[in-house]
């Protein structure tokens, strides 16, 4: 228990960290991936766990919905990465959904949090998200739009699971003579 009450610490503390740097605006999306496996400091799609997705999740959902913003969660390579959205995302964004259902052993245990978690969960093939949280080097690059920018805060790991932020920013275009400084785009 004392480790549940841990991750969900971490897992609070690098989403609020990522959303500080991030910027995101109301309806932006926020892609996770996740292995419990490497959180508990085993090898990724060895031992997947509910009780630390469900502890992960107590850390990460109510941050991003006092955000309003959409979650998006990555399905494990079985699924193809697949992902874990609420049907409003999906709406909103004119994602395809596709017919799964993830669960622990197809899709992964935080996918299958999700699955109970969410409002109106759907699962779709694909997502361009705004700023993205990986716990465990699941690789959530697919999933976040074109220009990723490396997020950096002092928490390194939930659990064992190494930890990478990044949030995006729209392509720099023009070239030289383009003036970059009055836009958004740094903040």
């Amino acid at each position: 228990m004392e480790n549940l009450n841990l991750y969900t610490r971490q897992a609070q503390e690098a989403i609020q960290g990522l959303l500080r740097a991030a910027h995101l605006k109301p309806g932006d999306i926020v892609v996770i991936g996740c292995s419990t496996s490497e959180v508990a400091g085993k090898k990724i799609g060895s031992s997947s766990n509910l009780q630390t997705a469900g502890a992960i999740m107590d850390g990460l959902l109510p941050t991003v919905l006092e955000k309003e913003l959409f979650m998006a969660v990555q399905c494990c390579e079985h699924l193809n990465r697949a992902l874990v959205v609420e049907e409003r995302c999906a709406a909103k964004y004119n994602l395809e959904i596709v017919c799964v259902y993830p669960h622990e052993k197809a899709g992964g245990s935080l996918a299958a949090a999700a699955m109970e978690r969410f409002a109106q969960p759907v699962v779709v093939e694909t997502i361009a998200a705004h700023a993205g949280l990986d716990i465990g080097d699941t690789f959530i690059g697919m999933h976040l739009k074109k220009v990723a920018v490396p997020v950096r805060i002092e928490l390194k790991s939930i659990g064992e699971a190494h930890l990478t932020l990044a949030r995006t920013r729209p392509k720099l275009i023009g070239g030289e003579r383009a003036i970059y400084h009055n836009t958004s785009c740094f903040k």
